[in-house]
């Protein structure tokens, strides 16, 4: 196990992947960008633009929630009334990785559209 720990910290890529790993991360952090959101607004952003996709449960958008929040991207504030009322916001850290989401973004546009894998084919 330490071994494993100390390969984190030697490779900054490594590191990352596992910070980020999961179907999700990468989407709420995207939605975060432009401002905080509730627990029902994050869930509902996860399902436009998601074709063919099936519906994110619950159990698995709280425990991507945490993860975030244990690495640092985001922040959790319960207002502590009845009902609930919790907001996720991206913290310093989260939002200097932005950038690096639109990055991908970028190129996933570039490389990824349908013209493009039409062409590759036909090589």
């Amino acid at each position: 196990m330490a071994k494993a720990r100390s390969a984190l910290r030697s490779c900054p890529v490594a590191a990352f992947q596992k910070m980020i790993a999961g179907k999700y991360k990468l989407r709420i952090v995207w939605d975060l960008k432009d401002g905080p959101r509730r627990y029902g607004e994050i869930r509902s952003g996860l399902l436009r633009g998601a074709v063919g996709s099936a519906e994110i449960t619950p159990r698995v958008l709280s425990r991507e929630l945490k993860a975030l929040t244990e690495s640092g991207l985001i922040d959790r504030r319960d207002f502590g009334v009845v009902p609930p009322k919790v907001e996720y916001r991206l913290t310093r850290k989260g939002k200097s990785f932005v950038p690096v989401i639109a990055a991908i973004r970028d190129w996933g546009e570039r490389n990824l559209s349908e013209p493009a894998a039409l062409a590759d084919a036909a090589e």
